[in-house]
């Protein structure tokens, strides 16, 4: 059983910030056209040798190292080594942090894999993840009242924000046993309002993350029947920079790395300071952030995070991704099917390469361990 947030600090975390993923995103054909035309309307990021950068992220137990990096000045002290600024933005809404990223209003932005691919990559935005931070270990799950068989799940109206990670956990969930979705009834429901609705008579299941997944798991009959535990390495959260700026501007990409790899130091070694600091920035306390983090797995060894970027796994599971979000219609209403966009990985390529839009590019965690030896 996971390690879960203590219910008082989880009700301490701000709701909405919380990683909130792709579930208001699935569009239609009419809100396609409009989000195009807003797209070549707005001031781009345009290809071009510059000096000044800016990324922004959302609160998540794995994102938070990108608040305390701008607190701290190692951001600017990376940057300042190669002439160059970064500005760090935090951003209070995680789909609102996508959009300023789509929009070309910032060069980067900490985001999940999928959505990675139904975003900025279904938008025509051509993609770099630079970093691979973490992965859900356990961070996320599926919870069924009254039972704690996952086989009882058939029949069952199950509570979740719709075309998220919960949603595709569940598919995962449902498919390690021989069921789909036609075996159980998925209703939309907001993250924020997911652990009250856990408390109601007429909830029989629900599938949410940290922390409303820890809160919930207090209730009485609630048992976590399925997790991202038992899908380790596939609900990933990176780093995404504009490919095109990154290829001008290198120096923007190993500032950021360098950056990063900075404070996993400090997390690695456990110091009390920069984890209180995330902590406090998150809305809990010490013991609760590092709750969280239990349930996440962080790459603080560059190298693991060279091999998770080098591991064919990778590929496989963006092909998975990329089927589970055309089968939801992620990928846009009028895509002809799973392999519309490209994903290119270090172990080869999905989808139309004539439309690669989504990279892992592991050369600049490449260079920060070289230029360590």
């Amino acid at each position: 059983m996971p390690a879960h947030l203590p219910t008082q600090a989880a009700n301490r975390l701000p709701p909405l910030p919380l990683r909130q993923r792709s579930y208001l995103l699935r569009l239609t054909l009419f809100a396609a056209a409009i989000l195009l035309l807003l797209f070549s309307l707005t001031p781009k990021v345009h290809a071009q040798s510059r000096d000044h950068f800016s990324v922004c992220w959302s609160i998540y137990a794995g994102w938070m190292p990108w608040g305390y990096a701008e607190l701290e000045g190692i951001v600017d002290s990376w940057a300042q080594r190669y002439g160059i600024t970064i500005d760090v933005q935090q951003v209070n809404d995680y789909v609102e942090s996508i959009n300023q990223y789509t929009a070309g209003n910032v060069d980067g932005c900490a985001m999940t894999n999928m959505d990675a691919l139904t975003l900025p990559a279904a938008s025509g935005v051509d993609s770099t993840a630079l970093v691979i931070g973490d992965y859900s270990d356990g961070n996320d799950g599926v919870v069924l009242k009254g039972s704690d068989r996952l086989e009882d799940l058939a029949g069952k109206r199950i509570n979740l924000v719709q075309f998220s990670v919960s949603h595709y956990l569940l598919a995962r969930a449902l498919d390690s046993i021989g069921m789909s979705e036609r075996d159980v009834e998925t209703v939309n429901a907001a993250d924020a309002d997911i652990a009250g609705l856990f408390s109601s008579a007429q909830t029989q299941a629900v599938v949410t993350w940290n922390p409303q997944l820890a809160a919930i798991s207090t209730m009485p009959g609630a048992n976590l029947v399925y997790s991202s535990k038992d899908i380790p390495g596939e609900i990933l959260d990176l780093m995404v920079v504009n490919t095109q700026v990154l290829a001008d501007n290198p120096d923007f990409g190993h500032a950021l790395v360098g950056a990063w790899y900075e404070v996993m130091e400090r997390i690695a070694e456990d110091d009390v300071q920069a984890l209180t600091s995330m902590a406090e920035a998150a809305g809990t306390d010490l013991d609760g952030y590092r709750a969280q983090l239990a349930d996440t797995h962080l790459y603080t060894n560059p190298q693991d995070a060279l091999e998770a970027f080098e591991d064919p796994r990778l590929l496989d599971t963006m092909e998975r991704v990329a089927r589970f979000s055309f089968d939801h219609g992620l990928l846009g209403e009028m895509a002809p099917n799973a392999e519309v966009v490209g994903i290119e990985t270090p172990a080869g390529s999905f989808g139309d390469t004539a439309n690669l839009k989504l990279r892992f590019d592991p050369s600049y965690v490449r260079a920060y361990l070289e230029a360590r030896q």
